[in-house]
């Protein structure tokens, strides 16, 4: 990921627009976790915790990741400030190595067009997922207006599929849910949300 830019960009990343864009996010992925149980959430590129902070309540603890120091810094003092004790944060790039983590819920919110080889990564987060884990994905759809050599242009929903079925991913569900003026590197643009589960191994179904 481009750490450079999001280091300058941290003290001043929360813009108006980028506030009332999460509140969006959080409102679709609250409705993804309404009936998960007590478990564990890891936001990979958090950022300054725009979206998972707001997931807190929902979940047991909440691991922000991101390999932006300064987005992470942000982020610890939302949570101190908060007097939140079931949040923290990692500084990690899953893209040059990935620390040995296990989590319930994986969140990839925004972030997916940032990575060059998103197979690799879908596969880093299969391996974190615990058995029976959700992988949840924000990301925009396809957008042939957008040609940057920084970012993918969104994603297809079919490519999407095919990718997540690869890294191991079953039970894929995907829909477009909002449609946003100037969001996407000032353009139009629309936000899909992707839910995909690693289904547990069969040796671990059978009764011993």
């Amino acid at each position: 990921m481009e750490n450079n830019v999001f280091e300058q960009m941290a003290k001043r990343y929360d813009t108006e627009d980028r506030i009332e864009l999460a509140k969006v996010i959080v409102e679709e992925v609250r409705q993804e976790l309404q009936n998960c149980k007590s478990s564990s959430l890891m936001d990979y590129g958090s950022g300054t915790g725009l979206v998972s902070l707001e997931l807190s309540d929902l979940v047991d603890s909440v691991l922000l990741v991101d390999s932006s120091q300064q987005m992470l810094e942000v982020a610890k003092t939302k949570i101190s400030n908060k007097g939140m004790t079931n949040a923290k944060v990692l500084y990690s790039d899953f893209t040059q190595e990935t620390p040995e983590l296990k989590a319930d819920i994986v969140l990839m919110s925004l972030v997916l067009l940032h990575i060059p080889d998103t197979r690799k990564i879908l596969q880093e987060m299969f391996s974190i997922l615990n058995d029976g884990g959700k992988l949840i994905i924000i990301d925009f759809d396809k957008n042939d207006k957008i040609n940057h050599p920084k970012v993918h242009n969104g994603f297809s929903h079919e490519e999407l599929n095919k990718s997540l079925t690869q890294a191991g991913f079953k039970s894929t569900k995907m829909k477009t849910f909002y449609q946003g003026t100037s969001i996407f590197m000032n353009q139009d643009a629309s936000l899909f949300i992707s839910s995909s589960v690693k289904v547990r191994s069969v040796h671990k179904q059978q009764v011993l």
